[in-house]
């Protein structure tokens, strides 16, 4: 990711604790802000889709790009407010890279079906 992505988590962190402190009260609101944004993403999905048909069509998947981003950067927030670097927690956690912890979870759950439907 870009340098200038990682100043802005850490800008954003300092500017959170100067305005609303370290606790544990304010780092849960920190942590629970992340059901909110993913809220939001639910909203511009269910708009994009017009699944409400007294608003039909009212966001675009660029919309919901952009809720996800929110997200995205919600959740590193949160992790550099838990006095962590969230550029090393998504290179590595525990002996491997987290990256290829995810695509080991999704690659032995896809052996997983085959194995099931066969």
């Amino acid at each position: 990711m870009d340098e200038s992505i990682w100043n802005s988590v850490r800008a954003l962190r300092g500017w959170l604790d100067a305005a609303n402190g370290t606790g544990d009260a304010e780092l849960t609101c920190r942590i629970l802000k992340l059901t909110e944004e993913a809220g939001e993403v639910a909203g511009a999905w269910i708009g994009a889709l017009g699944q409400n048909p007294r608003k039909g069509v009212t966001h675009s998947r660029e919309d919901v790009a952009a809720e996800l981003a929110d997200v995205a950067f919600t959740a590193l927030v949160a992790i550099e407010s838990l006095g962590l670097d969230p550029r090393s927690r998504l290179r590595h956690q525990g002996p491997r890279p987290h990256e290829h912890r995810v695509t080991a979870r999704a690659a032995a759950s896809t052996r997983a079906r085959r194995t099931v439907s066969k």
